[in-house]
């Protein structure tokens, strides 16, 4: 027992020991701590909390501690102490494997896109599908797969398979899948082509953003974009090429029904029948003719730019329609204009050389404005469009005959259609040309494709590029159409010709025609036995071509009509009976004068 005490006294001597020398050294890293460095830097320097807190700590506690965490702070605590440079290195290297790996993904994903082969449905396989119902998502893939294939079409096409079907099948998909007519279709893809096709039909479907012209006779759009603003209404200005348009975005109250569009402050207008007004230009104190006007937004806006000055006619064929356009103008507070209804085809000839400004936006099938009106997928047919460009052809050269080209600041009409097909459009103008002295000028507007001066077998004038094409799938407008038209005389190609004459020059084609489907005479005919024909001289015959014998036909001719006129004039001489005169007896001379002889009166002599 006494050894057990003994031995329990030193246990507690060398633990009492050991805990005054711990207490000895804290105190002694507590001084350190205050101390800080003990060079010349320590006025400055200072060491970090965390180094100390890692001398403090054992080997032994970190290890307890990775047993319990499973894992080493190592990496956290390294991340900290770098640098800011240094840890956005490490994040662009981040950055740039990620982009790595998406780049190699997307490569193979292409290569196994280019590589593989579309299968194009069978008729068999398209019968079936008339049988059920295909979901639009079906039809989509289908179209974007047949796009792909005609874009490289060498390596992505089947063997036995033609472009043509590629094409039928495309146009199939897409007059389903957007409930057009098929040949509407057909006729947007000889114009744009597959991929812009789809485009501009993907375009049509969506609306249009609302936008409203300021009326200027009453207010400015500053102040008319506050009200608005105070309302509620969320608007931008529409496009750095218009000083009035105004593009609203977002409305809690309707745009139609606001005091300011009740006071006459602005119009409901789109963007793209704003373009037409903008190309005329018309002046102040002008003669201008709205042959199209209800329900009159470009009637006023024609009015505004003329600054209520002038005389604007305001025509349209419907009475119905101008009640519209009487009203509008009466709300917005337009005095310059004359409401009229008369058939525009015969406005040529009532008001001959008139107008100094002339505006007419044609009836049309409005193709482009699918967007407003859907019922046009399915109501209109070529046959329809052909029908309306007839119309237009006699509208336009109405239009011209009525415009005036002596006047000083004008002499010049637009033609406009909210339509982007190329009969209505190109053709008809191009036809205007042939029938009328005038030329196509520059439409003065930034923006817009130049219209088609070729079409498929087709060939236009080349000014006809100078006439501007909106599209909605590229300028975010309806689908329209400007052309800008001076007037440079009343001449017409066929007042220059006589009538023989233009008997003359279809004689002249007809045989041209035939010498042209014919073969060129050989100049070195044989007879039966093979030798060459030879005339009286004994010299071989030579034979002129048809063509020359149809020129000397046609001079023959020629002598012929200007003897024809030679003895007409004669005739036209001759024609009246001579007067009856009495014959005149010839005065007697004497034989040694000069002077006539006196004769005697009887009543002299007396």
């Amino acid at each position: 027992e006494e050894v057990k005490v003994k031995r329990g006294k030193v246990v507690k001597k060398k633990a009492k020991a050991e805990s005054s020398s711990e207490e000895e050294s804290s105190d002694d890293d507590e001084d350190d701590d205050k101390k800080g460095f003990t060079d010349d830097n320590a006025a400055w320097l200072k060491p970090k909390e965390k180094k100390k807190s890692q001398l403090m700590s054992s080997d032994e506690d970190d290890d307890d501690d990775d047993d319990e965490f499973g894992g080493n702070d190592d990496d956290d605590d390294d991340e900290e102490e770098l640098l800011e440079v240094e840890r956005q290195a490490r994040l662009v290297d981040a950055e740039m494997e990620a982009e790595a790996e998406e780049a190699e993904e997307e490569m193979r994903r292409t290569i196994s896109q280019h590589t593989s082969i579309f299968h194009l449905p069978t008729a068999e396989e398209l019968e079936e599908d008339e049988n059920r119902v295909v979901p639009p998502s079906e039809l989509r893939g289908r179209i974007d797969s047949i796009l792909e294939v005609l874009a490289d079409f060498k390596t992505r096409r089947e063997t036995d398979r033609s472009r043509t079907e590629y094409v039928d099948q495309l146009t199939s998909d897409i007059a389903e899948l957007h409930g057009y007519l098929p040949e509407l279709v057909e006729y947007f893809m000889t114009m744009f082509g597959p991929s812009e096709t789809v485009e501009f039909v993907d375009a049509s479907d969506k609306p249009r953003p609302l936008v409203v012209r300021t009326n200027t006779l009453k207010t400015r759009r500053k102040d008319l974009a506050s009200a608005l603003m105070k309302r509620g209404v969320q608007l931008d200005p529409l496009a750095p090429w218009s000083k009035v348009g105004l593009k609203i975005i977002e409305s809690p109250v309707p745009v139609g029904a606001t005091p300011e569009y009740l006071s006459g402050q602005y119009m409901l207008q789109s963007a793209a029948s704003m373009c037409p007004v903008m190309a005329l230009a018309p002046q102040p104190k002008e003669r201008v003719l709205d042959m199209s006007a209800a329900p009159g937004g470009k009637t006023s806006y024609i009015a505004q730019l003329m600054r209520n000055t002038g005389v604007v006619v305001a025509n349209d064929l419907k009475a119905e329609r101008q009640k519209a356009t009487v009203a509008n103008m009466h709300r917005l507070g337009v005095r310059n204009t004359i409401a009229c209804t008369h058939d525009g085809r015969k406005l040529g000839q009532k008001f001959k050389n008139n107008f100094d400004r002339i505006l007419l936006d044609a009836p049309c099938s409005g193709l482009g404005v699918i967007s407003r009106d859907p019922s046009v997928k399915v109501q209109r047919t070529i046959a329809d469009v052909k029908k309306t460009q007839h119309l237009q052809k006699e509208l336009l050269l109405s239009a011209i005959d009525a415009l005036n080209h002596k006047s000083k600041t004008g002499g010049v009409m637009v033609y406009s259609t909210c339509s982007v097909s190329v009969f209505e459009n190109e053709e008809v103008v191009n036809y205007a040309l042939q029938k009328r002295d005038i030329k196509i000028v520059d439409a003065e507007l930034d923006f817009g494709k130049p219209g088609f001066t070729r079409y498929q077998q087709k060939r236009f004038h080349p000014s006809v590029a100078l006439t501007k094409r909106f599209y909605p799938h590229v300028h975010n407008m309806d689908g329209f159409y400007v052309a800008k038209i001076k007037k440079l005389s009343n001449r017409r190609p066929e007042d220059s010709l006589t009538a023989e004459e233009q008997q003359e020059e279809a004689v002249a084609s007809e045989v041209n025609e035939k010498s042209d489907r014919k073969e060129d005479v050989k100049t070195d005919r044989k007879d039966k036995e093979g030798k060459p024909r030879k005339d009286k001289d004994g010299k071989p015959k030579v034979y002129a071509n048809p063509q020359q014998q149809a020129k000397r036909k046609l001079k023959k001719r020629k002598g012929n009509v200007v003897e024809k006129k030679e003895k007409a004039k004669k005739s036209k001489v001759h024609s009246v009976p001579p007067s009856a005169k009495q014959p005149q007896k010839k005065q007697r001379m004497n034989a040694k004068m000069t002077k006539p002889r006196r004769q005697k009166n009887a009543e002299n002599g007396m």
